[in-house]
């Protein structure tokens, strides 16, 4: 009879840490101004590193959350007065197998380190709007004399 019990309660168990997961998300994507995107949390192996989750623009900030992740927090938080677009590319090698094909990799630095994330090439145009929008006055050195490549 212990094995029943401790069966039924690490099914249990299982099913509310899924609930939470999707009560989480569902949180998130209710309030709008959510993308899909991918950060690429490691730069260990080459073409691999990849962490899916979403983001979402709160003001003058994008906030990123794992995808699989209990935590209510954004893992990263990128700052648009610090955040310059250097490059974007299509995914090479082994990104091409862990990201949908109408995906594009843009590199930027943020507070002089580099991040890369990936994106559908629709959403590209708005995360490049919303980079370039800033408040009257401001000076943006986000996307200065870049030749952007076709992607």
């Amino acid at each position: 009879m212990e094995i029943v019990e401790g069966i039924g309660i690490g099914v249990a168990v299982i099913l509310v840490a899924l609930l939470i997961l999707f009560i989480r998300r569902a949180l998130f994507t209710r309030s709008g101004g959510i993308i899909r995107l991918s950060v690429r949390v490691s730069t260990i192996l080459d073409g691999r590193g990849w962490s899916p989750g979403f983001g979402r623009f709160v003001g003058d900030e994008l906030r990123w959350y794992r995808m699989f992740s209990f935590a209510l927090r954004p893992k990263r938080v990128l700052s648009r007065k610090t955040l310059a677009v250097e490059r974007r590319r299509l995914p090479e090698g082994q990104e091409r197998l862990s990201m949908p094909a109408d995906w594009v990799i843009v590199r930027c630095t943020s507070n002089h380190a580099p991040v890369e994330i990936a994106m559908a090439r629709s959403t590209v145009t708005g995360f490049l709007s919303w980079l370039e929008a800033a408040p009257p006055g401001a000076v943006s050195p986000r996307l200065a004399s870049q030749d952007w490549p076709a992607a």
